[in-house]
């Protein structure tokens, strides 16, 4: 059995072998079923799958997002089953499909973690789930749940920085941020140390290097400088105020739903579990999944299909 999570940068599989993540940006036109055929001699062809690449605007809608994701995996695996956010399995493409992964998520964990939230902070969104409420999750779109604060759109690689900042304080002048897309996410978090070069898996604004130097360079140019114009030191203050920023609006998000839902704890999940379980007070789910954790929609699909066909 294999679990596989079609997002809009990436395709994150789960197996018997762990968790394999590609990045696979959809607006490109990135080969899902080409990536997905190294892993069918690996499987009895039994394919638990979920997505939220149907989004990507190279589709002029979503459902034709999700023919083309449920396509060109039955391609690979004809007899695929696609979780859904009515958290049944599909054989084809219906609404429903559209933006389920979290709610697999929700599903796998609810047992063992019934009052509590659960906070996925990956490379573009951070998800937060309230455990406790899961028959009134079931059904919720993306558009419910940006609503319900259940979802923030910010992440550890892709977003801009312009998003989330207006301005910043160098050496005691307030200057306006750029809104092109200079730097992101990554670079931030690169420069900070929250992340690896190894781990800064998606493409770079300007396409070129991912080094703390490059990263630098392309934080300076979000205030309209060369680096050598601002220092190392002016480039660090753009990377600090962005991430106080995030860290302000995913902290205080999660523990709103929180107190909401009398959560009894938080569980942290995604390529940002460790960094963000420290600042929310949470626990990493790394610590008792592995890896898994950081493809936690993959893994908990294809976990949800194997009970199923245990019953």
């Amino acid at each position: 059995m294999i679990g596989i999570d079609v997002g809009g940068a990436n395709l994150k599989v789960a197996d018997e072998n762990g968790v394999h993540i590609h990045y696979c940006p959809l607006w490109t036109g990135a080969p899902i079923t080409d990536l997905l055929r190294q892993y069918a001699s690996r499987n009895d062809g039994a394919a638990a799958v979920v997505m939220s690449g149907e989004l990507a605007d190279c589709f002029e809608n979503k459902l034709q997002g999700i023919t083309f994701i449920t396509r060109a995996v039955q391609e690979v695996f004809p007899d695929a089953l696609f979780y859904g956010t009515d958290a049944q399995f599909h054989d084809g493409p219906v609404p429903a499909l559209a933006a389920a992964n979290w709610l697999a998520s929700a599903d796998f964990l609810r047992e063992k973690y019934p009052d509590a939230v659960l906070l996925d902070v990956g490379s573009t969104t951070a998800d937060i789930i309230p455990l406790s409420r899961f028959p009134d999750l079931v059904g919720l779109s993306d558009l419910s749940r940006l609503q319900r604060g259940y979802l923030v759109y910010t992440g550890m690689l892709r977003t801009p920085v312009a998003t989330l900042i207006s301005s910043v304080d160098l050496a005691g002048t307030v200057t306006p941020v750029s809104t092109e897309y200079f730097a992101a996410s990554a670079d931030v978090h690169l420069v900070l140390g929250h992340i690896t070069a190894e781990e800064y898996t998606c493409d770079t604004p300007d396409h070129k290097e991912k080094t703390p130097a490059a990263s630098l360079r392309r934080l300076a140019r979000v205030v309209c400088a060369d680096l050598e114009e601002i220092g190392n030191d002016g480039a660090l203050q753009i990377a600090a105020e962005f991430w106080a920023r995030q860290r302000a609006l995913v902290c205080d998000t999660v523990r709103r739903v929180a107190e909401e839902c009398n959560a009894s704890s938080v569980i942290v999940a995604g390529i940002g579990a460790a960094l963000f379980a420290r600042e929310c007070g949470g626990i990493n789910l790394m610590q008792e999944l592995g890896e898994a954790a950081d493809a936690l929609p993959a893994y908990a699909v294809r976990e949800i299909s194997l009970r199923t066909r245990g019953k």
